[in-house]
């Protein structure tokens, strides 16, 4: 007999892509196994090189994952947002973390212990097929990051994060922000680079009208010739 516990962590699984194709019975399955946990803006969730026996979908907030370089150096992976899952890599090959975790806003969880989603995997084939679909997502997301830090300059590499940006949940291509609130430290972290050089670009992008930078926002002034910028042009 479900509790209402139970039924609130249904719900919440059913937010994800990754979850809402299994059935009642698999859902309820999985919340039995599962619990809700919260944390607040700032929190760490884990670290890179823990042991990772868990998954966790996203219900409320966004997360941030990091990873540093040789040099020491944070480099901002991915933000994800309510509807999206992170930690399937240590999950399912039961190795360490491949990254850090931070909560960016106060956060609602729902944490998928790996027994018990494996038990589950092994008997709905759709499950694996999702999760095989994002780890598919992942690794091109991946080559993208690596063939734009080898091959592409800042000017072109920062535009296509704008452009990112700006259509990243709950906005869209069809309705694209007009401004932005990550800091010149966030962007240069999410490229690779230094907060110095990005802001010497995005106020060469001011002077020539692309963009303008006010009380803390970014304003897309010119999409038009972002998108050129991002593609070399």
């Amino acid at each position: 007999m479900n509790t209402d516990g139970d039924l609130k962590k249904e719900k919440l699984l059913g937010k994800s892509f990754i979850f809402d194709a299994l059935d009642d019975q698999a859902r309820q399955e999985l919340a039995n196994f599962s619990y809700v946990k919260r944390y607040a803006a700032g929190d760490k969730i884990f670290t890179m090189g823990e042991p990772g026996q868990s998954m966790m979908a996203i219900a409320e907030g966004t997360v941030r994952v990091t990873m540093f370089t040789p040099s020491d150096r944070e480099v901002t992976l991915n933000d994800l947002q309510a509807g999206d899952v992170f930690g399937e890599i240590a999950m399912l090959d039961g190795q360490e973390r491949s990254a850090n975790v931070k909560a960016l806003t106060n956060c609602t969880l729902v944490v998928l212990e790996r027994r018990a989603l494996l038990d589950v995997l092994q008997r709905n084939p759709i499950l694996s097929v999702r999760l095989i679909e994002l780890l598919c997502q992942r690794v091109r997301r991946s080559d993208e990051r690596m063939i734009e830090i080898a091959f592409l300059d800042l000017p072109a590499r920062l535009a296509k994060l704008l452009l990112r940006l700006t259509v990243a949940p709950p906005a869209s291509e069809e309705k694209p922000l007009a401004k932005l609130s990550q800091s010149q430290s966030e962007l240069a972290s999410m490229i690779g680079n230094t907060r110095e050089n990005v802001n010497r670009c995005l106020r060469k992008w001011q002077k020539a009208e692309l963009i303008n930078l006010q009380d803390g926002w970014l304003i897309i002034r010119d999409r038009d010739r972002l998108e050129a910028l991002a593609h070399g042009e």
